[in-house]
């Protein structure tokens, strides 16, 4: 480990010829290179590594490719759809929206002022008094990568189960997809995609901007002919406007109101990935105003896009109680189908979606591997030395290989519960809440000081959106560690306390055994100066 601290320090004091910025205090105009983007990073502490190649318009499409609203929302369909069907699925979306909205605008402000691929962990280190800024720096560092890698692994094997279903809209007798899809071949699936996702990051780190250009177009064209053909056609007929808007029919066997939180996981998953993008800040150009606009922009065209997809389903909506009962637990193919009556022609209709999910993972692989990169070069990771090298093409290529490892592994869990899945994605929205609440309150707890020196202050707005987000934040723990239906039986079993729990031993553990006496977290104050504050 004494290599590890040494270079650590070492790359503490890179910047040594540069007086240290106070906490909060961004590079004036007038400090010359600072000015740059590199400068700027420079002046934080830290020395370039990566390539600067994507736009503001880029950012904005890989945040879009991250929730992959239309994707995610389907593949978690069977969420609402059980926790309270028509007025859980739209009014659900829509308040996790609004929320969502809040929570982009808050990390937007704290970003505008600290634009660094550490992203919500060095800004809850920068925020924090020297007293504990290190041990919240560790929470939310450790809480960030595990929440980017379960999700994308909740992003992997719900890509897997829905290409199954969508094959499966084809029959080989009635009500008999052609695809029986056994454990093992579902896992083999999945680690196929999580190779390929890997592969493609890896080798194509250049053209990643431009796949993120070309997924948001075809998503937006998907969604269309989605809802005008499933209108048009609605072979099963329609519901009414007042079914769809104000029909409650809670079926998860948990009283009502609880019913209705439990199934605002499907909003939850799909913009827990809100703020994974700003581990791209050393990037973009311009990041500290370029990521916070796509961080809200993002959000705003998502809560659009997720209504216009949801609507049309929701007047389609064949009989819950089947749609409940799948085996695959994948509602979505059978709704369109049901709606389209063409097993061509709905296959035809999930198409986009299918390819969605490929570009989802992509940049879901691409979030793990820098943001585990970030965490390792501060020395927050066992084996920092192995996982903060970048190769010559600016790709971080150990960590992203540390990554997929951790995701094949945990994917095993399949083997032992066919609602691994709920895991993976409960204790994936859980640590992302978590790391993205960690700045937040540090920020609110000094008086949100250091917003004003940021390009993007939203005054008593952002304070507003800062509560909002921690109330939220309360909330998710608990909730998303419940099972989605009771009773429970030992294969619809929730995992992700487990799994969280793990983790934060995990953590802990190694915080105690060399965290404490080494971790000295981002090397960008000058300790002695801070404290003197």
């Amino acid at each position: 480990m004494a290599d590890e601290v040494t270079a650590h320090q070492q790359h503490s004091s890179k910047n040594k010829g540069s007086e240290p910025h106070p906490p909060g205090e961004f590079p004036s105009i007038e400090e010359g290179k600072q000015t740059t983007a590199n400068g700027v990073l420079e002046a934080l502490g830290y020395e370039p590594e990566l390539v600067r190649n994507r736009s503001t318009l880029q950012v904005a499409f890989m945040s879009f490719v991250l929730a992959a609203i239309p994707y995610g929302l389907a593949t978690t369909f069977i969420y609402p759809l059980i926790g309270g069907g028509p007025v859980n699925i739209i009014w659900g979306w829509l308040a996790v929206s609004l929320i969502t909205l809040c929570v982009a605008a808050s990390l937007g402000e704290v970003t505008s002022v600290y634009p660094t691929a550490g992203g919500v962990y060095y800004q809850t280190f920068m925020l924090s008094p020297p007293s504990y800024r290190r041990i919240a720096s560790w929470i939310c560092g450790w809480s960030y990568v595990v929440g980017n890698i379960t999700i994308t692994l909740a992003v992997n094997l719900g890509s897997t189960l829905f290409f199954i279903s969508c094959i499966n809209v084809f029959e080989s007798a009635p009500g008999v997809g052609i695809f029986e899809a056994t454990t093992y071949q579902v896992f083999l699936i999945f680690v196929a995609v999580t190779f390929l996702a890997n592969a493609i990051t890896t080798f194509g780190n250049k053209w990643l901007p431009y796949l993120d250009a070309f997924a948001m177009f075809l998503t937006l064209a998907g969604v269309l002919a989605i809802v005008i053909c499933v209108l048009a056609i609605a072979k099963e007929g329609r519901h009414g406007a007042g079914y769809v808007f104000t029909s409650f029919e809670p079926a998860s066997g948990w009283p009502a109101g609880w019913s209705f939180c439990v199934g605002l996981l499907q909003a939850a998953y799909s913009t827990s990935s809100t703020g994974m993008v700003i581990c791209m800040c050393e990037e973009v150009q311009e990041p500290s105003t370029q990521v916070p606009k796509a961080l809200v922009g993002t959000v705003i065209l998502n809560t659009l896009a997720g209504f216009l997809f949801l609507v049309p389903l929701v007047f389609v909506l064949p009989d819950t109680k089947v749609l409940a009962a799948l085996q695959s637990g994948q509602p979505v193919p059978s709704i369109i189908k049901s709606a389209i009556g063409s097993p061509v022609g709905s296959f035809l209709l999930l198409l986009p979606l299918i390819l969605l999910s490929l570009f989802c993972v992509i940049g879901c692989t691409t979030a793990v591997s820098r943001s585990t990169w970030a965490f390792a070069r501060d020395g927050g990771i066992p084996g920092s030395k192995w996982w903060r090298q970048v190769n010559t093409d600016g790709v971080p290529f150990n960590a992203m290989m540390l990554g997929m490892v951790v995701e094949i592994l945990l994917g095993f869990i399949y083997f032992g519960s066919t609602t691994a899945f709920n895991a993976f994605t409960g204790v994936g929205v859980i640590t992302l809440t978590v790391s993205y609440a960690c700045p937040i309150v540090v920020s609110l707890a000094g008086g949100r000081r250091h917003i004003k020196n940021g390009q993007f202050n939203l005054g008593t707005l952002g304070l507003v959106c800062n509560i909002v987000t921690l109330a939220w934040s309360i909330l998710v723990i608990p909730l998303f560690c419940m099972p989605s239906s009771i009773p429970v039986a030992a294969e619809t079993v929730n995992y992700a306390p487990v799994v969280f729990v793990a983790f934060i031993l995990l953590a802990s553990g190694w915080y105690w055994v060399w965290g404490y006496e080494k971790y000295v977290g981002p090397p960008t104050m000058d300790d002695e100066f801070r404290s003197s504050e």
